[in-house]
């Protein structure tokens, strides 16, 4: 079974912010799968989708506990580190722009911070970028903030792209992916 997270912080006033695209991102698969995600031993939502052999969550535990939501989940359905795939955001990529690692550093991120320091480094990575904003903006306050109207597009059609690269990691694995995925033009990867 392949296990997709999409990190974020839950509750209402965290929905449509930078941070929680991975949160958009496992929620656009849900729809796609026909899989409605629910409350899991109060440390993550989540879902099975039988037809893609595949367990979508939600980290219920916010952005920077999340690796304790992983490693539960992952260690009561027993997922390999090979078949995990986390998505997050990344201030060092364009908006819009998504990227697909096998392994790496967190690279500043809080959330994948946690994920390392609960289950280790090697797991797949699926990163969308929310862009970095202004330089004199405290970075905290610009991954809180909600995407601008004229962000929303890109953002939107991201979503549909990284969603499409995760559908291909569960077929095809990760190697695949990355080669679609991973173009400079990456509107040009889905068809």
């Amino acid at each position: 079974m392949k296990a997709i997270v999409g990190l974020g912080n839950p509750g209402p006033e965290y929905k449509g912010t930078r941070h929680n695209i991975g949160f958009e991102v496992i929620d656009e698969l849900a729809r796609r799968w026909h899989v409605t995600l629910k409350s899991w031993k109060s440390v993550a939502s989540a879902a099975i989708a039988k037809e893609h052999e595949s367990l979508l969550a939600k980290p219920t535990t916010f952005m920077n506990l999340s690796g304790e939501a992983v490693l539960s989940v992952g260690s009561f359905y027993k997922v390999n580190l090979s078949d995990w795939l986390v998505v997050v955001d990344d201030v060092n990529l364009p908006l819009g722009r998504i990227r697909m690692r096998t392994m790496g550093s967190a690279g500043g991120h809080n959330g994948l911070k946690s994920v390392i320091q609960h289950i280790g480094p090697d797991f797949a990575r699926l990163r969308i970028g929310v862009g970095r904003g202004d330089p004199k903006w405290d970075l905290a306050d610009h991954v809180l903030a909600r995407f601008e109207q004229e962000e929303r597009r890109p953002v939107e059609e991201a979503i549909g792209r990284a969603a499409y690269a995760v559908e291909m990691f569960v077929a095809e694995g990760i190697e695949p992916a990355m080669n679609r995925f991973n173009a400079r033009d990456d509107k040009a990867t889905v068809e």
